[in-house]
């Protein structure tokens, strides 16, 4: 019973609880506003602490990242659920992880992020929720019609751990180059001095939050874009509860923490260009629908040893770097000078691979 419990109807809502009250608590602990977790952002500013990008004021590497995919593994082991998997177009996996993050970042969030929003007062994620939701069903037509990458191969049982040893190698990167001073950078790592990267939790706090949603959410197989796609193609309600139940808990949170403010102006990392927060999200949703998953789930079958979807997490981090480096991503003032150009661009590339990448009878 206690194995299976998360993948129960209840296990699914106590999961979606459980991120949608860690997640105000983090930021109420010093994680940015409307962003105690946000998967794309969190993977942004790792991207940064490495120096993909020199955007300096998203640049942390994000401990709930690390705690996802270690999490994700403990539980795996301990269940025996663990898969050392991989080969199902994994340079595919990785385009669209690029061009996942370039959407999120057009809009400034992933569906995690969208949801918190929401549950935070910020309207302009309806927008975004719309932009998710359409893409998702766009792909869903894709997946009707045969869209497929092809079966993925057992493979050796230390491959599967090689994604969680990187984020260990991350983890320990951290300890041997703490911020120091509030300086910019310390060793190999960079460190925002202001703006968003600068505002975090506790480190052991943040990787602990990140350790028990890795944990619960592998045995419950939470995904935001597998609800919406369950939903659309089975009207089925498993997943989606608790993706009601992250937004009803996390309201309730943020009222606790006066942390709600209702409104499209002045919200947190957010821009009100509505036509771009809601194509931007589309773009993302199309590729999570390709892909077979959203970005925390991605993180949560990496950690049970899928390869492919770490090279599409791997592809999402690289994609942060294109994203600030040639200005793409957006910020509170409005869409990057070249980001519209690269979301139409992602669209393209999404059908192609959509229109192509079918098995047919």
């Amino acid at each position: 019973m206690t194995k299976n419990f998360f993948g129960t109807r209840t296990g699914i809502i106590v999961v979606g609880a459980v991120i949608g009250i860690l997640a105000p608590l983090l930021q109420k602990l010093g994680n940015p506003g409307n962003m105690g977790i946000c998967v794309a952002c969190f993977e942004r500013d790792i991207s940064g602490a490495l120096g993909f990008h020199r955007a300096a004021v998203v640049q942390y590497l994000r401990p709930e990242i690390i705690g996802f995919v270690l999490g994700a593994l403990a539980a795996a082991l301990l269940f025996k659920d663990y898969r050392a998997r991989t080969g199902s177009a994994p340079f595919v996996r990785f385009i669209l992880g690029v061009f996942a993050m370039i959407g999120a970042l057009v809009f400034l969030g992933c569906p995690w992020r969208a949801l918190l929003r929401l549950s935070g007062g910020d309207l302009n994620a309806i927008l975004g929720l719309a932009g998710l939701i359409t893409g998702i069903w766009i792909g869903t037509l894709f997946l009707k019609n045969g869209y497929n990458l092809g079966r993925t191969q057992k493979t050796h049982f230390s491959a599967g751990l090689l994604m969680p040893l990187v984020m260990a190698g991350f983890l320990i990167l951290m300890f041997i180059f703490p911020q120091m001073d509030q300086q910019p950078q310390s060793g190999i790592l960079f460190y925002s001095i202001k703006g968003p990267g600068a505002m975090h939790a506790p480190l052991f706090i943040a990787l602990i939050a990140g350790l028990i949603i890795g944990f619960i959410a592998q045995r419950s197989r939470f995904c935001t874009m597998g609800a919406f796609r369950d939903l659309i193609l089975f009207r089925q309600l498993h997943l989606i509860s608790g993706v009601i139940a992250l937004v009803v808990a996390a309201f309730v949170m943020n009222l606790i923490f006066a942390q709600f403010n209702l409104g499209f102006e002045k919200q947190p990392v957010a821009h009100n260009v509505h036509i771009w927060n809601f194509i931007g999200m589309a773009l993302a949703g199309l590729a999570f629908a390709l892909a077979g998953g959203c970005p925390g789930r991605q993180l949560f079958l990496a950690g049970e040893g899928d390869g492919d979807a770490a090279v599409f997490v791997f592809g999402m981090i690289v994609g942060a770097g294109f994203a600030h480096n040639f200005g793409l991503a957006s910020s509170p003032a409005g869409v990057g000078p070249h980001g519209i150009a690269a979301v139409v661009t992602g669209f393209v590339v999404c059908l192609f691979i959509g229109f192509t990448m079918r098995k047919t009878a």
